[in-house]
């Protein structure tokens, strides 16, 4: 759009390159217009008004912010609505109106800036679009339980649509943490405890809502993949707290999700919290600039977490510093800092280089270009369809229903259950399957796993309910209800789990972190716990009804995966759903009547308790002793999770640079195996772990077919983090593994292979493959 001023101005043809395009509109910018695209100050709910009439207004503040640099660079969650920014149904924007109020604040950006420079539009994006109205799409722990990265991918262009749709631009999405402790309220973020796994999911992330051209379509939106880097390993499993993370540990399991979506074209990365080897992210230059940018050639944005800009003032004295140091790090966009907004001081000051400033600036000005934010700068309103959204979500939540153990084959529920007590506090309810980072939901939205199953149940089935207990406290009351409903009936299915469900009376930190939990939260960002057991009254619930001799399913509804293993001992079966999304209910009635089969698969090992952690597979390769007192194993395994039928896997086998590997259904039901391979090296340059997944593949499968799956083995699947930390394939003597857990490729028939200089591989009797 062409500015009175500079009507035929280099920036403003979309013909012109845009690197040409981004040097033109910085040699026109003053220093204070520089450092304003640079600042993500304020709350975007502070933004705005309701009007009596139903319309918006702007408010005294968005006015003041655009004011003081004259423009916005960016602004976060002008359509964020939960407890903590307060915005609901009678307040917020919903589907119908947010592009309206897109568009009224991007009119005000533009009227106010000299140069005519759009702001912006940051939302959170963590399962979908966290705004009122939005697909919510089950949890990420959720997503890697499904192993599923195609389903994934098309999920993530679904929320890129809507986003786009409704006037946002840029979406913030957890991928990059690994799940290394579940004591950790944010576990529920994480795709699970594997590097590979992540990777994959997080490619398929950003193929999804980005596309692959270089300039955004209408309906794709630019990723931030969040949190950069080793967020997932704070100690104790504690919130925001130290790592303590060797360089190794950092690159072998930390770093490889966020280098694939660097590959992948990822457009910008956060910068996390914690620090590393005791320099937080946000101002390790080291790790933004060296690694990030120089190694891996990230040409993106990176954009600050909340607030942590201004902590680095612990280490530099005062915020005026804190941000320089942040931004001679590798910092574009800060979010609600104090310290990005003074630095203009900071480069008159001498204490961070204009030509750093002018870097920041060019990286943010190439991300509205790429959008054609200068070109349309309001909303391309696009029909996107609710229906659809659905049906993605449900997807998801039916393949991530993860089968643990059947005894007996009591799923799927036969003929002779007529009668079915369906008891637990999970059980009538979907406020607390839709996990952290959600917005209110409007009443009737969603299927709880009561309601599906009197729906779905054949005829004549009578389903009754009783809630037994609440999912934290003591209270007891309900049990005897609970325990005589279960006593009438064939079987019990007993729904049973956490929550992150927020709400008003949460106390919340100025980033929007739990701070003071008064509700029946559990788990969430600031939610951590020292245990990993559910409350006294679900396991008493748990105890009361197994103790009735009926033949009980447990069902977990969750968000880390928790310690039960008087379910283990007690149930006939047990399944987890993690946090299913708002039709997870209906996912699980499903699995449950065998009218889907189950299909999870295990992302994070299941620990038999808190203080046999960690149980993660891929420890170092050394004497991996158990207790004196007790099993150090997991209760699960990675990669475990069963079906209604039987496969028979047969050894592995090289043909060229592929292993295969013949799969049979040998039972009476179709059914999908996941085929994974592990990597156990014999030599390496460096202490090995004890397996590594290095590749994965599912094949549907009719009772009684056999087929044959190729699995490719090149130097992804063989590299490893060197000596000098950089990726190397070296000459190495490796077994692969090819299993259907971790737990089973430890104790699989091995084919061993030697790696030569030139990556070629040799099977055992020296013939070239």
């Amino acid at each position: 759009m062409p500015s009175q001023d500079h009507p035929a101005a280099p920036y403003l043809d979309p013909a012109v390159p845009p690197d040409t395009r981004v040097a033109d509109l910085l040699a026109r910018m003053t220093l204070r217009e520089k450092v304003g695209q640079l600042n993500q100050r304020m709350y975007g709910w502070d933004a705005y008004r309701r009007t009596a009439a139903g319309g918006f207004e702007l408010t005294e503040a968005l006015h003041a912010e655009t004011d003081r640099f004259e423009g916005l660079g960016a602004l976060y969650g002008l359509m964020r609505a939960d407890a903590w920014s307060g915005v609901d149904h009678g307040y917020g924007p919903g589907i119908e109106d947010s592009a309206d109020l897109a568009d009224l604040v991007q009119r005000h950006v533009l009227e106010r800036s000299r140069l005519r420079i759009p702001a912006l539009f940051v939302e959170e994006v963590p399962h979908g679009h966290m705004a009122l109205d939005g697909t919510v799409l089950p949890v990420n722990l959720a997503i890697g339980a499904t192993w599923d990265p195609a389903l994934y991918e098309r999920a993530a262009a679904h929320a890129a649509a809507e986003l786009r749709a409704r006037g946002g631009h840029l979406a913030l999405v957890s991928a990059l943490d690994i799940a290394r402790d579940p004591r950790w309220g944010r576990t529920e973020e994480c795709f699970g405890e594997d590097p590979y796994l992540a990777a994959r999911l997080t490619e398929a992330l950003v193929r999804g809502m980005q596309g692959t051209e270089e300039r955004f379509a209408a309906d794709k939106t630019p990723v931030v993949l969040k949190h950069f880097a080793g967020q997932g390993a704070t100690v104790g499993g504690r919130n925001s707290a130290e790592s303590e993370l060797g360089p190794r540990e950092l690159h072998e399991i930390h770093l490889p999700a966020a280098r694939a979506g660097v590959r992948a074209g990822a457009a910008a990365v956060m910068a996390a919290y914690n620090e590393v080897d005791g320099l937080p992210c946000c101002g390790n230059r080291a790790l933004l600039t060296g690694l990030l940018r120089e190694r891996w050639g990230f040409e993106g944005v990176v954009m600050a977490d909340g607030l942590a800009v201004d902590r680095l003032a612990r280490i530099t004295g005062d915020k005026v510093s804190a941000g320089a140091l942040a931004l001679d790090a590798g910092v574009d966009l800060s979010l609600w800092d104090e310290g990005f907004t003074h630095l203009a001081e900071a480069v008159e000051r001498g204490l961070v280089s204009e030509a750093a400033l002018d870097a920041a600036v060019a990286r943010v000005l190439r991300l509205k270009f790429r959008l054609g934010l200068f070109e349309q700068p309001y909303t391309r309103r696009a029909a996107v369809s609710a229906d659809a959204g659905r049906e993605l979500s449900t997807e998801l939540a039916r393949a991530c229903v993860t089968l643990l153990h059947n005894t007996g084959a009591v799923l799927p529920l036969g003929p002779d259950v007529r009668r079915v007590a369906v008891l637990g506090p999970h059980a009538a309810t979907t406020a607390h399957q839709l996990g952290d980072y959600t917005a209110p939901q409007r009443p009737g939205t969603g299927v709880s796993v009561l309601d599906a199953l009197r729906r779905l149940a054949p005829p004549g089935t009578e389903v009754r309910h009783a809630r037994g207990a609440a999912l934290t406290g003591a209270d007891l009351t309900g049990i005897p209800e609970a325990v005589a409903t279960a006593a009438a009936g064939d079987l019990a299915v007993l729904v049973l789990g956490g929550s992150s469900a927020r709400t008003p009376d949460t106390e919340f930190d100025a980033n929007g972190a739990a701070r003071t939990v008064v509700s029946e939260m559990t788990c969430g960002e600031g939610v951590d716990l020292a245990g990993l057991r559910l409350g006294r009254a679900q396991h008493a619930l748990l105890d009361a009804v197994t103790a009735t001799g009926t033949r009980t399913v447990v069902v977990l509804v969750q968000g880390r995966p928790h310690a039960v293993p008087e379910a283990a001992d007690r149930a006939a079966a047990l399944l987890t759903a993690w946090y299913p999304g708002p039709w997870g209910g209906e996912a699980i009635a499903e699995v449950l009547l065998g009218l889907t089969e189950p299909v999870g698969r295990l992302s994070v090992s299941v620990p038999r308790a808190a203080d046999r952690l960690p149980v993660h597979y891929n420890h170092k390769d050394t004497e991996y002793g158990s207790y004196v007192d007790g099993d150090a194993g997991p209760l699960y395994s990675f990669g475990h999770g069963l079906s209604y039928t039987t496969f028979h896997h047969g050894p592995p086998r090289p043909a060229g640079h592929t292993v295969e590997v013949d799969v049979t259904n040998t039972g009476t039901r179709p059914g999908r195996s996941v085929v994974q391979l592990y990597v156990r090296r014999l030599r390496a340059p460096v202490w090995p772990r004890t397996l590594e997944l290095r590749a994965f593949r599912s094949v549907e499968l009719a009772p009684g077919e056999r087929r044959t799956v190729a699995i490719h083995l090149g130097a992804g699947q063989l590299e490893l983090v060197g000596a000098d930390l950089e990726m190397v394939v070296p000459s190495q003597a490796v077994e692969i593994r090819v299993a259907v857990s971790a737990g089973e490729a430890l104790t699989a028939v091995p084919l061993v292979l030697e790696v030569g200089r030139d990556q070629s591989l040799t099977a055992p009797d020296d013939t070239p493959l």
